[in-house]
């Protein structure tokens, strides 16, 4: 599913324009990227919780010279973590 599919779903869903779904949809991600750029956690109960984590520097090998050692600085990811409710639900419980 894209963006756009998503829009109509979520139109016909909440009974709203798509131009209102998709003004909810963009506002939704920004506020989820705002908070995860200030190092907090965004959950929303039953589907999931978005995390900040940092991973570590390592030592790696340049692909194009596997011979050559490299050094992967230090970075912040996005991490998802499934709730109960999409578990049960991708399991057929529900």
């Amino acid at each position: 599913m894209n963006k756009a599919t998503l829009i109509e779903k979520l139109a016909a869903e909440a009974s709203v324009s798509k131009r209102d779904a998709e003004n909810m949809l963009d506002g939704l991600v920004k506020i989820i990227i705002e908070e995860l750029k200030a190092g907090r956690e965004v959950t929303i109960t039953g589907f999931g919780t978005f995390l900040a984590r940092k991973r570590h520097a390592r030592g790696g090998v340049n692909p194009q010279k596997p011979v050559e050692r490299i050094q992967i600085p230090e970075v912040t990811v996005a991490k998802f973590k499934t709730g109960k409710t999409l578990k049960d639900a991708l399991k057929g419980k529900i």
